[in-house]
């Protein structure tokens, strides 16, 4: 059996592993991807091999929640493409406008940073009394780091750019006081903000979603579950709600497109059909 063949033997005994044992299935994840995120967590560790993980991990669940930090991306910026919630506030904001009540999900939201830059954007809007979002993601100790909204002080150099290209209206530094090499994002950006784990794998839906941002997750996925999520925003979605995706993603090759609009092509922002 070659080398490849065995690699992908015991990745695929130590997802079922990790399925098994609490829940989390990886199996529809991109196979490369994990490989590489698999080897850069072994490289941190006394594990020579993905296999020799199994045995500690079914009694050790902080070792599975620093493995699915590993796993899960937690790359993200504050107001990361600033070209997208330029066009979020000159092209969106005036439809969420017309609900008494808007709901917005960030699925994947990481360690935080683009849910504050929405609570920030539609703070400057005058909608955030009226909104609720939802920040979700499988990863605990990346939802625990975004309750906290502290960030790294060197960081805010090019948060600010961000935030200016991004159409902000005030200044950053109103949203954040410095402490020693951290910045602490206001508390009141986090009042209208629910953190919860959510699986995009085998969670259920959210109701009446007015919009949805899922940004460079679905990369990550195989096309399987890629469908399984579109349906699940599809289906969490109020009419003529909006999904906006990362700038490397498109629905052009899913069957799930068609039941969307494209609304704007670079921003990645659709429209959910009647």
């Amino acid at each position: 059996m070659k080398k490849t063949e065995i690699d992908d033997l015991e990745i695929g005994l130590l997802l079922e592993a990790i399925y098994q044992r609490y829940g989390y299935d990886f199996k529809h994840y991109s196979r490369a991807s994990l490989k590489r995120r698999i080897n850069n967590f072994l490289s941190k560790t006394e594990f020579a091999r993905p296999t020799e993980i199994i045995p500690a991990l079914l009694d050790d669940k902080s070792l599975m929640q620093a493995l699915i930090y590993n796993i899960s991306v937690t790359v993200t910026e504050m107001f990361r493409d600033p070209f997208v919630y330029k066009a979020i506030r000159q092209e969106i904001v005036g439809a969420l406008k017309t609900y008494p009540f808007i709901k917005i999900w960030h699925a994947g939201c990481a360690t935080g940073q683009e849910v504050y830059s929405m609570a920030i954007l539609l703070k400057e809007e005058g909608l955030y009394g009226r909104c609720l979002i939802y920040a979700t993601d499988i990863n605990d100790q990346a939802l625990e780091e975004a309750k906290k909204g502290i960030y790294p002080v060197q960081k805010v150099k090019e948060y600010t750019a961000n935030y200016q290209k991004s159409g902000g209206k005030e200044s950053f530094s109103d949203y954040y006081h410095a402490k020693y090499d951290s910045v602490i994002l206001n508390q009141d950006l986090k009042k209208n903000i629910v953190f919860a784990n959510h699986n995009l794998v085998s969670d259920m839906v959210f109701g009446e979603i007015h919009f949805v941002m899922c940004r460079n997750a679905l990369i990550y996925f195989n096309s399987k579950l890629q469908t399984r999520v579109l349906k699940l925003f599809y289906d969490s979605l109020a009419y003529n709600g909006f999904l906006c995706l990362g700038t490397k993603e498109s629905l052009r090759f899913y069957d799930m497109g068609s039941h969307f609009k494209e609304i704007l092509r670079r921003e990645k922002i659709f429209q959910k059909k009647g």
